[in-house]
């Protein structure tokens, strides 16, 4: 596989990024809303660190060689 660039990947993933970052910032009220309020915290810092990790890999357009080696570990190509 051969590595290209993409700026239309580049703003998505920032927007992913940012998306995380966002919910890093507003756990406490995403927590109180949608999850189990206090016993959560750390479960929506978490998703919320690995939406940020997610978002700098499809900056990077690298999502596509991480997709592929999981499909080439699952299924053995």
């Amino acid at each position: 596989m051969e590595y290209s660039f993409s700026i239309g990947w580049l703003f998505g993933g920032i927007a992913i990024a940012v998306a995380g970052g966002l919910i890093v910032i507003f756990y406490k009220q995403i927590a109180d809303n949608l999850a189990n309020g206090v016993s959560s915290y750390d479960h929506v810092k978490l998703f919320g660190v690995i939406t940020i990790v997610v978002g700098l890999i499809c900056t990077a357009n690298l999502h596509t060689f991480v997709l592929g080696w999981l499909v080439s570990l699952i299924f053995g190509r």
